[in-house]
């Protein structure tokens, strides 16, 4: 068993304290289920963990990865295992970017939430930095970005209906649910040191494009969701995370994932906070994103504004709502502390980003 501060090749460490993994319940709870497996797992855990927790199980003879919720309050809709393990089981054979599906506890007696266990992917994560060891030329990086965009525009292409997935949402109206949506959300977690957002909330109202196209969308599609060949860290070879994935407007999970692109000349703040490499030399900039997904797919909005805004204000509401279960104590992982403080900031780009459409009309 990994000790404390441990991390291990893939980036996955010591569990956390307050996050432990009854580990003999989930390994006879899992072996009837997968007979092959060998040994007592070791477990780890990775480094996220913002939303649902996740855990590497390493027996002697394969490698899983568990998924559970957080503890503390959760929107109703939030942290579904069953759904987000469907989802990837409808998705396997219509797009080759998803692990395989093992096994779905809805047992909460066996460890106190539902749970699900899927195939490890051996592959490369990047997350704030390239690992040690690892550089990309200028083209190399280009050429990774290309290649991201291109599984998110593949993801949008994908026939919802031919993978059964047509039942997942209601589809038509989905901008303006998602907007009420994240306002309730962002309202509903509010605490006394961010900032009441009404102003940008009406914005968003005022703003909602009424041309929607309705596709299979990711949600949360960002660089430290994808898995790399580690033999080639240009090429993708798996996504996770797909708790939000829904049908919805591919405009929108664009705006989503230009919320996490920090670039080399962004302020302080934002190089301060960011989580993904999209600041290397050779890296698109989020306007290189848009030009470049609108001619992929011939989609051109009248404006990214809204769809800039929407991002930004999305991201607010989730920080929000991790803040929210810190600042009651319903969680002491550290990383939460000062969330509040990214609320703040993340409410000023969105009034800037407003400002700057207004004059640009």
């Amino acid at each position: 068993m990994s000790v404390a501060g441990e991390r291990s090749s893939d980036g996955s460490r010591a569990v956390r304290a307050g996050e432990e993994l009854d580990t003999a319940a989930v390994d006879a709870w899992l072996k009837p289920r997968l007979p092959h497996l060998q040994g007592t797992p070791q477990v780890t855990q990775y480094a996220g963990g913002a939303s649902n927790w996740t855990y590497r199980l390493h027996y002697d003879n394969d490698d899983l990865i568990l998924r559970r919720p957080p503890a503390g309050k959760k929107a109703k809709s939030a942290h579904d295992m069953g759904r987000e393990f469907r989802i990837q089981q409808a998705l396997g054979p219509v797009f080759p970017f998803v692990p395989a599906m093992y096994a779905h506890c809805e047992e909460l007696e066996v460890i106190g939430a539902e749970f699900y266990v899927m195939q490890r992917l051996d592959g490369l994560i990047l997350r704030k930095n390239l690992p040690p060891g690892l550089e990309l030329s200028r083209d190399k990086v280009r050429t990774l970005c290309i290649h991201v965009l291109d599984t998110l525009i593949a993801l949008h292409q994908v026939d919802h209906r031919a993978a059964g997935l047509e039942h997942l949402a209601p589809g038509a109206g989905y901008g303006q649910r998602q907007i009420d949506g994240w306002s309730k959300r962002y309202t509903d977690a509010r605490t006394w040191n961010v900032p009441g957002g009404g102003k940008i909330m009406a914005w968003l109202q005022a703003n909602l494009p009424r041309d929607e196209r309705i596709c299979l969308t990711h949600n949360d599609f960002r660089f430290d969701n994808v898995v790399l060949d580690a033999d080639d860290p240009t090429r993708v070879i798996g996504v996770l995370d797909w708790e939000l994935a829904t049908l919805g407007d591919p405009l929108m999970d664009v705006g989503n994932l230009l919320a996490y692109w920090v670039e080399a000349s962004d302020d302080f703040i934002a190089r301060d906070t960011r989580r993904q490499p999209t600041h290397l030399p050779g890296m698109f900039t989020r306007r290189e994103v848009m030009q470049y997904y609108s001619e992929r797919t011939g989609m051109q909005p009248r404006s990214w504004a809204f769809y800039e805004v929407y991002g930004l204000f999305r991201l607010s509401a989730i920080a929000q709502q991790i803040y929210y279960r810190y600042h009651h104590r319903q969680t002491r992982n550290p990383a939460f502390k000062r969330f509040w403080l990214s609320v703040n900031y993340l409410h000023w780009r969105c009034r800037r980003a407003i400002a700057q459409d207004r004059r640009g009309r």
